[in-house]
């Protein structure tokens, strides 16, 4: 293989496959033709010998039925004999011939079909026509007498023993087949192994020679490389005449030697120079050592060394080879910052290489002759940032990267060595003042002394002190603790209070209910049986009742903020740094997680706004917080962007708003999760708490922080898919303090406690109230001031009453009474309440658009969860008989 053919180890190891791949298409080639071969034969065998076989016993089979039908219709005259004689006779000519086509190679058997049918057409001559003839003719003695000698019988015996023995001949020639297929086979399998056997012989042929080719060099590159690190002959080189990749390796590993080789000189040389410099303890000295060791690693014919004098004067203070004295040499030894090339290296604070210097610069003598270098450097001399020195080199040729590297190392070995020896000589001076100040120091050593002994004396009336304090901090603790146990005692109190509230309203609404409606009643004197002195006591008792209301409202409100009231302070907050505070909090906990977190600005947005700065970043936390946990992989992303008015079914924000969003590929939520996630301690399923932990309180308390600053949080999610939370709050540029920033409709509505029964109705006219007459209401209530109340009124408008007092007779009426058309069903009821009397009725196809009109007192339960069970509508206890005609003109008017 010639050195010039590069050749690498993949193209060995393809053409070593390649080689196998050809032995293996040949083998395939030759095994496939003999297969073929031996298919064919077998064909053969199978179509044309049992083809003969069949044919043959056709054969026999038309001249069976000739001789049958010429016996039968010259023995019995009836000619339906005659038919397989005549179809037996036009259709062995056909069979012979097909058979004598396929048995022409055989001489032997041509011959034996000749004389079978010569044979044959004796008998059909001499025997098998003439008795048929001579029966159709009517002589049936002669036919019967030729019957009877039968003339034809010796042709018939010949014509079976030809073909006895044309069968037996016949089975011959397939048994020769059959054996000369076997012998094939035998050949075949023969051949296979010899192919076998070649083909592996080549592919082992092929793998030692390219495993060689390869294995060989590597072990020379690998016993090369095992000399060097044991003898540490670091000159010594690789050499391999295959021109591949391992031709490479020695040749990368020869100029990592050689360049080893150069670190270590250099190495080597900073050693010496280390050593050198370390037994100076003058400037002059070191610096003369200096220049003379380095002129001799560098072959150097002139150097020279400045010293930096309190930082405004570069001094010569050493040289090699200085032509100082000579006529030509203008050099001067003195520089200051900036001036000359050497005082241009101290300002730059950098290296300068000269080359092509002109003629008569500075010329190098000997006692042979002088000359004019060529290159010439200055290099600054440094230690932490300032200039100590600078080092000027003239060469008859340009300096090597090699000598320069060498050079900056070494000029920092000097830099060390010339700030020691300066730290020495201050140490030395500082030693000599210390001295001085000991001195000092002992007199006034014996003055502090004294100080010291009434120090001690205050020392001891201060740890009578502190044990006064400690017994003080004891008594702090212990109150602490009863504080502690007191603020228990408070919350405790303040839940019981709370649920004193909440069962109270139902007990304090229910007998107001009849109340406001009885004097209601009384105030509108329909039947004009009241005096108005009676109508204005009515009047005053239903005023006074609907105080009453909105006082019990009062206390309800004044419960559910009772657990504390959050201050908003509303000043500028800068948004620009959202991005960074938002990152310090989470990027560490998204890393660890291995999320992507991002954060994407609109640059539309304002770099101010008024907000609560301290709540808007509580709540983004939340929503972050939130969302790194529940996420697994994938990414967390926060968006900030400018908005118009937004105008939904849950909040109003006019004016341009500003969206925050959060979105993950978490958990997600499940859409029947979604709004109870906004409720205190809920947290999607229970799975969710146990896997995760948390209380559930921070989406609760950000909705609450969010409306408290003028905005909302929507929430959009699938299970599995992640979540998009969104905080919206309007943007305000310019701040009063005391204007409305938003109108949430949920929140308007709960600012007032004006009911329907506040709110004046217009008197109905009469073809309105007519509507309700003869129209069936059932009212199912346990309380009979309601009951009685409810019933005077709806009689009064021609409605026909039905009472319950629980679920269970409601459902009873329901089942008698076909005719109700509506149903004021009260919840808290005993036996079975309101929400189960409802799923019942609506669980019932008939009762399924039966409309039901809730009353009810709870104040801590939402119109929509009524709806939710299957209310048509809700009236708020106490109620108000107007409310009743509204609702019912709403469901059962025409």
């Amino acid at each position: 293989m010639s050195n010039n053919l590069k050749i690498n180890i993949r193209s060995k190891i393809v053409i070593g496959y390649l080689l196998i791949l050809l032995c293996l298409g040949a083998f395939l080639w030759i095994v496939s033709d003999r297969i073929s071969s031996l298919q064919q034969e077998a064909d053969f065998i199978e179509k044309h010998d049992i083809e003969v076989h069949n044919l043959t016993h056709e054969i026999e089979k038309d001249l069976l039925e000739m001789e049958t039908g010429q016996r039968g219709y010259v023995i019995t005259g009836d000619e339906t004999y005659l038919e397989p004689f005549n179809q037996a006779l036009s259709s062995w000519q056909i069979k012979y011939n097909k058979l004598y086509q396929l048995v022409s190679e055989s001489s032997e058997q041509a011959n034996h079909l000749e004389n079978i049918k010569e044979n044959i057409q004796e008998w059909i001559t001499n025997a098998g026509q003439p008795a048929v003839q001579l029966k159709q003719l009517g002589q049936d003695e002669e036919a019967l007498h030729f019957f009877i000698n039968d003339p034809g019988q010796q042709a018939m015996n010949s014509i079976h023993e030809l073909f006895l023995s044309f069968r037996d001949t016949e089975r011959e020639l397939t048994t020769s087949r059959i054996d000369d297929m076997k012998d094939s086979n035998t050949q075949l399998l023969s051949l296979m192994y010899a192919l076998w056997a070649g083909a592996a012989l080549i592919t082992i042929c092929a793998a030692l020679i390219i495993s060689k080719s390869i294995v060989r060099p590597i072990s020379q590159v690998t016993d090369i490389i095992s000399d060097i690190v044991k003898g540490g002959n670091m000159s010594q080189r690789i050499h391999v005449r295959s021109n591949d990749e391992v031709r490479q390796l020695a040749d990368t590993t020869n100029e990592l030697l050689a360049q080893v080789g150069r670190q270590n000189w250099a190495k080597d040389h900073i050693s010496i120079m280390s050593t050198l410099l370390q037994s100076s303890d003058r400037v002059e000295t070191a610096v003369q050592f200096f220049i003379h060791k380095l002129a001799l690693i560098m072959k150097l014919p002139y150097g020279a060394v400045f010293i930096n004098r309190n930082g405004s004067e570069l001094v010569k203070a050493a040289a090699f080879a200085d032509p100082d004295g000579e006529p030509w040499n203008k050099v001067r030894d003195r520089f200051l910052p900036g001036e000359g090339l050497v005082g241009q290296c101290m300002l730059e604070q950098r290296m300068i290489i000269l080359d092509d210097i002109p003629p008569n610069y500075v010329r190098i003598e000997s006692g042979l002759g002088d000359a004019e270098p060529t290159t010439l450097l200055l290099a600054p001399v440094m230690f932490e940032g300032q200039v100590l020195g600078v080092i000027e080199l003239a060469k008859f040729k340009p300096f090597d990267e090699l000598e320069i590297q060498l050079l900056e190392q070494l000029n920092q070995q000097l830099g060390v060595t010339l700030n020691s020896i300066r730290s020495k000589m201050e140490i030395q001076q500082l030693y000599h003042e210390s001295q001085t100040l000991n001195e000092e120091l002992q007199s006034q050593t014996e003055e502090l002394q004294t100080q010291t002994e009434e120090l001690q004396a205050h020392s001891v009336e201060m740890h009578l002190l502190n044990e006064r304090l400690g017994a003080q901090k004891e008594a702090a603790l212990i109150a602490a603790s009863e504080l502690e146990n007191y603020a228990k005692e408070l919350e405790k109190s303040s839940k019981y209070k709370s649920q004193f509230l909440a069962n109270m309203s139902h007990e304090l609404r229910t007998p107001l209910n009849s109340m406001l409606i009885l004097s209601q009643i009384l105030s509108e004197n329909k039947q004009g049986n009241l005096t108005e002195e009676e109508q204005h006591y009515a009047s005053v008792i239903h005023n006074s009742g609907s105080e009453l209301l909105n006082l019990i409202n009062d206390i309800l409100d004044l419960s559910k903020v009772e657990a504390g009231k959050m201050q908003i302070e509303m000043d500028l907050v800068n948004l620009t740094e959202l991005p960074e505070l938002m990152e310090g909090y989470f990027s560490k906990s998204a890393e660890s997680k291995n999320l992507e977190f991002e954060i994407e600005m609109a640059e539309d947005l304002p770099d101010m706004m008024y907000s609560d700065g301290m709540r808007l970043h509580q709540i983004l936390r939340n929503l972050l917080s939130n969302a790194i946990k529940f996420t697994e992989s994938g990414s967390v992303k926060l968006s900030v962007k400018k908005m118009n008015s937004i105008v939904t079914s849950d909040f109003i924000i006019s004016g341009e708003v500003i969206a925050f969003s959060v979105e993950d590929t978490g958990i997600g939520i499940a859409a029947e999760h979604l709004q109870p996630i906004f409720e205190a301690f809920q947290q999607g399923e229970e799975t969710t708490a146990r896997r995760f932990g948390g209380t559930g309180l921070g989406l609760s308390i950000s909705l609450h922080l969010a409306k408290l600053l003028g905005g909302y949080i929507t929430v959009e999610s699938e299970e599995g898919s992640g979540s998009l939370f969104v905080l919206y709050l309007p943007l305000v540029t310019e701040y009063g303090g005391s204007e409305s920033l938003f109108v949430l409709p949920e929140v308007a509505a709960a600012a007032s406690h004006t009911s329907l029964s506040d709110i004046r109705i217009e008197e109905y006219e009469l073809d309105e109230l007519s509507q309700l007459e003869h129209k069936t209401v059932l009212i199912v209530d346990d309380d009979i001031r309601n009951v009685y109340g409810l019933t005077n009124a709806l009689e009064k408008l021609q409605m026909t009453v039905h009472t319950a007092q629980n679920g269970y007779e409601c459902l009873e009426v329901l089942n008698k009474q076909s005719s109700i058309n509506a149903v004021l069903l009260d919840l808290v009821m005993p036996e079975m309440d309101g929400i189960e009397t409802m799923k019942r009725i609506r669980e019932n196809s008939e009762w399924s658009n039966l409309p039901i009109i809730v009353m009810s007192s709870n104040a801590m339960r939402d119109k929509d969860q009524f709806l939710a069970d299957g209310a048509n509508g809700y009236i708020h206890k106490p109620v108000h008989i107007h409310e009743v005609i509204v609702a019912l003109q709403k469901w059962v008017g025409n």
